[in-house]
């Protein structure tokens, strides 16, 4: 029987290839507000979501489109933003050094295991800043690693059949 349901597709999409805020309409009261998640990007200035920063907040969303960036193999970049959100949230000054040098070399030195995509003079600034870490030190990687994930990733899983799926189950919410 669940073979035969057919998923509707959404004919502007198709034809398109866009899709706009409104999209996003029918999930942003889903967000999750546990303090993992902050509650605002410290970059973004108007108060409207933004569909990956809804991807970030909504727990079975994130877990799609960490699925989806596992299949691209760039699930590196949603793993250093919330590395980078972790180590944000650091209270003890004591702890920065360690987990600013942990973060560098899984993410940011040359041939780091899951080296993200960022510019040369990014991953200087951060080295350099390794002496004296602040909270701030991967501010500029992580805006671009987010940067790209909104305009590269983020659009491409909205296209997908997975985003689609979990986005039909969602508006049609089966209760066994």
């Amino acid at each position: 029987m669940w073979q035969t349901l057919k998923h509707p597709k959404r004919i502007d999409i198709i034809h398109n290839q866009s899709v706009s805020k409104k999209d996003f309409q029918s999930f942003i009261g889903e967000r999750t507000n546990d303090d993992t998640y902050p509650s605002k990007l410290s970059w973004q200035l108007d108060d409207e979501l933004q569909p990956t920063e809804i991807m970030l907040h909504d727990k079975k969303y994130l877990a799609a489109f960490r699925c989806f960036l596992k299949t691209e193999f760039s699930e590196e970049n949603i793993d250093f933003w919330f590395a980078c959100e972790e180590f944000k949230s650091t209270a003890s000054p004591e702890d920065l050094p360690w987990k600013a040098w942990e973060i560098y070399q899984e993410f940011i030195q040359p041939a780091a295991p899951r080296e993200i995509n960022v510019d040369h003079h990014i991953k200087e600034k951060i080295k350099r800043s390794l002496e004296k870490p602040s909270l701030s030190s991967f501010d500029e990687a992580q805006k671009h690693v987010y940067l790209l994930m909104e305009r590269d990733s983020c659009p491409r899983f909205l296209h997908s059949e997975a985003y689609r799926s979990l986005k039909y189950k969602s508006k049609t919410r089966w209760y066994i």
